[in-house]
């Protein structure tokens, strides 16, 4: 099994890419608000000291997207990978995304046809 981590930097194509994902057999994700720290410090700076008195937090940046989802294997990653610059563009590009896959060496509590796939 392997483990997949896409950070999306547009939002609002997060239903599109769930959308492809589900075209390549994954039924279900993981995802959650976030940001980094190079676009934490490009907003820190474009704030004026004056403004910026502690009242300001994440929550007023523009933040991206982190997904994870276990998949059974390295060729469903790199369809997921697929799927993904489908609806965003080459991930080489700037301000489309990063991803990456890697193995898992323990998993318990994942949906049975993942579990079903390593076993055959």
């Amino acid at each position: 099994m392997f483990m997949m981590m896409f950070v999306l930097d547009d939002t609002a194509r997060l239903d599109d890419v769930l959308e492809a994902w589900a075209s390549v057999g994954i039924s279900g994700a993981t995802f959650f608000e976030s940001t980094g720290s190079h676009r934490r410090r490009t907003w820190r700076q474009r704030v004026h000291a004056r403004y910026d008195y502690g009242h300001l937090s994440v929550a007023d940046e523009a933040g991206n997207c982190t997904l994870f989802a276990i998949v059974p294997d390295e060729q469903v990653a790199r369809q997921c990978l697929a799927a993904a610059e489908r609806v965003v563009g080459d991930l080489d590009d700037p301000n489309t995304g990063v991803f990456m896959a890697w193995p898992l060496a323990v998993v318990k509590g994942v949906p049975p046809a993942i579990r079903a796939h390593e076993a055959g």
